[in-house]
């Protein structure tokens, strides 16, 4: 496949090595030809000096041909712009766009753009080394959405169905410790003290979710 990538910061010049080393081609586009410089040496894709919503320098860097775009420069009109373009423009369906404002980023996605909501990505991480007590997400999805986070089953959930643990539309346990060993559950499998959980969480439903293991329960879910 060939990925056309706007943005030669140290994120769009990651993709593109990552792109090669994966066995697809790679174009890259940015206004500065000194960016450039941060590609690995042997790059073997194109680089295309201009704006990534320029039309012209889209089809330098072959976008014609293209299997998907990413936008990923350091604004984010920018990165709205060239996604709409590649989208509406020359009918790339794998379009993402880097969006450094979560409220902006939302309303894109409405709109059918994928993006990665660097904000929100950033700052669970940054809250996990200056507040180590606080509970821990262990991994988050780029857009924010979705994260998985790990928690010990309270003792009143013993002898109750773990599926009770789920919140329907917000929470879904996605696998199971016991004495340090991990499975899938079974929607039959009783909770037994000491468990542990890893929770698949809505990205803005984490405090719900924890007040909801935190009350006491008949096991019955929502």
């Amino acid at each position: 496949m060939h990925i056309v990538v706007v943005g030669c910061g140290r994120v769009g010049a990651g993709l593109a090595r990552s792109v090669e080393e994966l066995g697809h081609t790679a174009a890259v586009i940015d206004r500065r030809p000194k960016a450039f410089d941060r590609l690995p040496e042997g790059f073997g894709g194109r680089t295309v000096v201009g704006v990534g919503f320029d039309r012209d320098r889209l089809q330098e860097a072959g976008i014609e041909d293209a299997g998907a775009l990413a936008a990923v420069t350091n604004g984010d009109n920018s990165n709205i712009l060239v996604a709409r373009v590649a989208r509406e423009t020359f009918g790339i369906d794998r379009v993402v766009a880097r969006i450094y404002d979560p409220r902006r980023a939302a309303i894109y996605e409405r709109l059918g753009i994928p993006t990665i909501a660097t904000v929100q990505w950033a700052t669970e991480r940054v809250l996990h080394r200056i507040l180590p007590e606080r509970p821990t997400v262990d991994w988050i999805d780029p857009s924010a959405k979705v994260v998985l986070i790990e928690r010990p089953v309270p003792s009143h959930w013993a002898g109750k169905p773990v599926a009770g643990i789920d919140i329907a539309g917000s929470a879904r346990v996605v696998s199971l410790s016991r004495l340090g060993v991990a499975a899938i559950p079974d929607p039959n499998l009783v909770a037994q003290e000491g468990d542990v959980v890893h929770v698949a969480v809505a990205g803005d439903h984490i405090d719900a979710f924890d007040q909801h293991l935190g009350e006491p329960t008949t096991g019955s879910g929502h």
